[in-house]
């Protein structure tokens, strides 16, 4: 058998397994005809090679089995720092996990005291994979065997790992799914209260769906208004693969004439870009100015009665509160009011309410505004300013929450991209949605509610996180630190030490992409390309690539076959290109060999407007919302009765803004960073070079605060409140308004003697309540700290040191993991799909996996899914097929 590198199989896994790894006849069919020589051959491998990475596709030049150069390709429109230094760098950094570790208290401990808190502190014992593996698989059935399967939980929910179908978290949830299933997250950090408020208001979540046609905002748009919204930054990555094509686009824009402003406490790299006008806004209070700005027109009558009575409900409830005559009591919503809220001037007010009423306008709204408590409030707002406008669904004008994601505004082909991986039914109907992480594990049996539906927490006494960086995500991390040791095991699978994996017991070291076979698609809502990430090089170190982690895990608890389907991951690759629509035009040799399919997109895409079907006809083409209208006023969220989530737009006084801020604290915002995906890339030395200060996280602050603190540029500082302390860099910039600070998120942390973050993650401050009782999502961007210099710094960050490892050879008699328990786990597993719900599994995606069809009722997954399917690239047979599935399992 020959087998060329072009169509190879990661073989670590089918060459290394012995033991208590007994290979399944395709495994044992690859391993035989393999044998050790594809290893040995990409270990010396001299040549070029095409991948693909969120962070654009590209060609790695290879010597001798290593990467000495990464170059772009001509499908990316414009390259950036990430793709051309980062990926290199990280890849061969001190940072990766060099084999399969065991924290040394849990090792010791194993039948006994584990001493849980001293995680994060201590010393791991690096041992073998058939170690680390089988107390892997003996953990999760005892937590199954003692507390159920829903005292497993998965904190792997995103799949931000890398751009490809073996997404790690899918890979996991397909695992888990044939023993039971487990406890999951819910929602996302994204756009959480976006995500949940959003389908009731307009019908659809908005935050993943596809932005009006760039063509059209550059022939018909005359104003075009950034909420706090960076899209040159954020479109710099995208969750497939990133090819920049919107980039060139917005220059077009602005060549057109289009005048810009930014609604922002911070000037950003999109507004230098686009020379946007800066109007600076107090943090938390964007509800406050489109309140402000509904009341102008409708005091001065320039709002439009034609487009509200045909188009919405529940005006004339939102009416009453704009004009001081609802319930809650509250004065008029004037410019006066506002001013005081926001900071901005009443004139200032009144001026953008008569130049949005009297210019073609388009609104895009950013993902941070929602970040906040109340943050169901600010899109909501937007929203119903627009309906005043009557903007909504005209070409160029009108709503938009997704112009910094994916390339939005870049035309959709609706074509098909390739197939994921089915996960399968989670049997488990216990959930977390992804703030909340602490308070589960705080309070296993508590009761909450989440979009309408009542809940209560699983007792969780394992976390198995795969690809995901749960310990840099979550809000108030000296609590959830606090909160980890009732947790009897964690789990960690990533490339490098990153702070989950250093908070883990058993950690599982996976390649990176780089090191495996994988498929992806260009343009998260083009959908115009799809990319060969064939691999580059051999595994780094003792790792294994994530298909294969949880192939042998599957092998230990007698589910391989179920797991693989007999398939080996080319298998998987192959299948996925098959049922794209490349498939028809170019065979899958091509494609592989070029390294890329195209796909067009036809002409009358250029034409496409946001809403622009229920603005032509809202009787053949309702909002997918109650009344099949927008509504300003919304009764189904008044049924819920939450006190923190009214039922219509209000300002409602964050918990922490500068409008209650105690003397001399700041407000602190966490943009996502300029050089990195969260925390992805924070560990390519070459990168942080360019943006550290002393080589910590820098901290945006203007002049006039800095100089009232002593603090000059390039200081060392501290910013601290009741909930932490970290130390960064100061950079003082005229950039930012006075009173707020900002840091990028997703530091990698290092806590020195006192207790304070010695690098700089912004989450050892964050508050961790939750937006509100609707969404149960972050409020990152509600946070108040107080800042002075540091004058005891413990020297450099040691971040980017990887922990003290211990290497001891580590051997158990098979019979310790007793493995045979699981088949009377497998007894509860799902029962075979129906073929709408396997699809549904298999191929459609809402925030990054797929959703228990009860979280959401019948009107919102129709709403819902017109913006699903198209990604998933369902025909008719196949809408009808999952719209009847998620029909009959719908929220009553």
């Amino acid at each position: 058998m020959t087998i060329s590198r072009r169509h190879f199989l990661t073989a670590a896994g089918a060459t290394g397994a012995a033991g208590l790894f007994s290979l399944g006849p395709v495994s044992s069919a690859l391993a035989k005809a393999m044998g050790g020589q594809l290893q040995n051959s990409m270990a010396h491998f001299t040549g070029k090679v095409m991948h693909a990475s969120h962070y654009g596709p590209f060609v790695a030049t290879v010597k001798n089995g290593r990467i000495e150069k990464i170059d772009p390709t001509r499908f990316d429109a414009r390259p950036t720092e990430m793709l051309t230094m980062g990926i290199l760098a990280r890849t061969y950094d001190k940072t990766r996990i060099a084999g399969p570790m065991v924290r040394k208290s849990y090792l010791e401990g194993i039948s006994g005291d584990r001493k849980t808190e001293l995680r994060g502190r201590e010393e791991f014992v690096q041992v073998s994979w058939e170690v680390a593996l089988g107390l892997t698989a003996k953990a999760i059935l005892d937590t199954i065997e003692k507390h159920g399967n829903e005292a497993v939980f998965s904190s792997s929910y995103d799949g931000w790992s890398h751009g490809g179908i073996f997404r790690a978290n899918v890979l996991q949830g397909r695992f888990f799914n044939l023993l039971g299933g487990c406890s999951i997250t819910t929602g996302d950090y994204s756009g959480g209260a976006a995500q949940i408020a959003m389908p009731y208001v307009i019908g659809d979540m908005e935050i993943y769906s596809a932005q009006t046609a760039w063509q059209q905002v550059r022939d018909n748009t005359e104003v075009f208004v950034f909420v706090g919204c960076d899209p040159n930054k954020n479109n710099r990555i995208e969750y497939t693969t990133a090819d920049h094509e919107m980039f060139d686009h917005w220059d077009e824009i602005k060549k057109a004439g289009v005048k810009f402003i930014s609604i922002n406490p911070q000037f950003t790299t999109t507004d230098d870009k686009m020379g946007s006008e800066w109007v600076r806004i107090i943090p938390n209070t964007d509800t406050a100015l489109f309140l402000a700005m509904s009341y102008e027109l409708y005091i001065t009558g320039k709002y439009n009665k034609a487009f509200i009575e045909k188009y919405t409900v529940g005006f004339d409830r939102f009416l009453a509160y704009l004009v001081g005559k609802d319930a809650d009591g509250t004065p008029a919503k004037t410019a006066e009011w506002a001013a005081k809220i926001t900071g901005i001037p009443a004139e200032k007010i009144r001026e953008m309410a008569h130049l949005f009423a009297s210019k073609r306008t388009q609104f895009a709204g950013s993902w941070s505004i929602q970040r906040a408590h109340h943050g169901e409030m600010p899109y909501w707002a937007i929203i119903n300013f627009a309906c005043m406008l009557g903007s909504i669904g005209l070409p160029g004008q009108g709503v938009g929450f997704s112009w910094h994601y994916g390339g939005g505004g870049t035309a959709q082909s609706g074509a098909t991209g390739p197939l994921g991986i089915s996960q399968g039914r989670n049997a488990v109907k216990k959930i977390c949605p992804a703030s909340r992480i602490t308070e589960m594990i705080n309070n296993p049996g508590k009761a909450f509610t989440y979009n309408g539906s009542h809940y209560t927490y699983p007792l969780t006494k394992m976390i198995f996180n795969a690809g995901n960086n749960f310990m840099s995500h979550q809000q108030n991390l000296h609590e959830l630190i606090k909160a980890l040791p009732k947790v009897d095991t964690i789990v960690v699978q990533d490339c490098w030490w990153c702070a989950s994996a250093r908070w883990a017991d058993i950690v599982l070291p996976s390649t990176t992409p780089l090191e495996r076979n994988d498929i992806s698609s260009g343009g998260t809502y083009s959908i115009d390309k799809i990319f060969a990430m064939k691999q580059v090089i051999a595994p780094v170190g003792d790792t294994l690539d994530d298909f294969e982690i949880f192939r042998r895990l599957a092998v230990l608890c007698g589910v391989e076959m179920g797991f693989t389907e007999g398939k080996t991951q080319m298998d998987y690759v192959k299948l996925a290109y098959a049922g794209s629509s490349a498939a028809a035009t170019t065979p899958f040799e091509k494609f592989w060999a070029d390294g890329v399919a195209l796909m067009k997109v036809p002409p009358e895409a250029q034409r496409w407007v946001r809403h622009g079907d229920f603005r032509t006809d809202p009787v053949k083409h309702p909002l997918h919302t109650a009344s099949g209208k927008v509504e300003m006023y919304c009764a189904a969220i008044d049924k819920m009765g939450l006190a923190d989530c009214p039922p219509m737009p209000k300002f409602l006084e964050p918990e922490e803004y500068l409008g209650n801020a105690k003397p001399g604290q700041l407000h602190v915002v966490s943009p996502h960073p300029f050089y990195r995906v969260h925390s992805q890339m924070d560990n390519a030395e070459p990168l942080r070079k360019l943006y550290t200060v002393q080589g910590r996280e820098p901290l945006v602050i203007n002049r006039q605060d800095a100089q009232a603190r002593g603090i000059e540029d390039g200081d060392i500082v501290e910013l601290y409140n009741e909930r932490g302390t970290i130390v960064v860099g100061a950079r003082l910039s005229d950039k930012i308004m006075p009173g707020v600070v900002s840091i990028q998120e997703g530091a990698w942390p290092q806590l020195d003697r006192k207790g304070r973050c010695n690098n700089g993650l912004i989450n050892f401050i964050t508050n961790s309540r939750p937006a509100s009782g609707l969404s149960q999502a972050t409020v990152a961007d509600t946070c108040l700290a107080s800042l002075r210099k540091c004058l005891d710094p413990e020297g450099p960050t040691q971040a980017f040191e990887p922990p003290a490892i211990i290497r001891r050879k580590v051997k158990f008699d098979p019979k310790f993991y007793g493995l045979e328990r699981s088949w009377a786990l497998r007894q509860k597993a799902t029962a075979d799909m129906s073929p709408g719900e396997k699809i549904f599994y298999q191929r459609c995606t809402v925030c990054h996996g797929p959703r228990d069809p009860a979280q959401f009722n019948q009107k919102q997954w129709l709403g819902i899914t017109q913006s699903m399917f198209p990604r998933a690239g369902l025909n008719k047979d196949e809408q009808k097929l999952v719209l009847d599935f998620l029909y009959e399992n719908a929220k009553q």
